[in-house]
């Protein structure tokens, strides 16, 4: 009996290795063929301006794998400048806000106030000037 149960199991151990010689090279052409697709997108992705760098020469995958880099950074650059200017605004805007706060309840503005509040007579409800 212990013959044929190593015999069974070198037998499954060689369909095992038979099913991944076979299953291998299937599944290493969709790794290819999805690589493929890929970098085709990423081609149609980067536009005519980039594709003009080279235009005598084939371009290879590394080509446009490079280009895609430099894209994407200068990308990321920009974003980056955009986030500073919109940062700088934002500082601006509320340093404007806060001067604006500042204002109405600075001591002229609640004496204005209330020098108008307290007097109603028709003399004192022209308009202040302060000259």
């Amino acid at each position: 009996m212990a013959p044929t149960i190593t015999a069974a199991i070198t037998n499954s151990q060689d369909l095992l290795s038979l099913n991944h010689k076979i299953r291998k090279p299937l599944v290493e052409k969709l790794r290819r063929e999805r690589i493929n697709s890929s970098i085709e997108q990423l081609k149609s992705l980067l536009g005519p301006d980039f594709l003009k760098q080279q235009p005598d020469s084939k371009l290879e995958k590394a080509d446009i794998l490079e280009m895609t880099v430099c894209f994407l950074t200068q990308l990321q650059q920009q974003n980056q400048q955009h986030r500073k200017l919109i940062n700088h605004f934002n500082k601006l805007q509320s340093s404007s806000d806060l001067n604006l706060r500042e204002a109405d309840f600075s001591p002229l503005s609640s004496t204005v106030q209330t020098s108008s509040t307290k007097d109603k007579s028709p003399a004192s409800s022209a308009l202040w000037r302060p000259w």
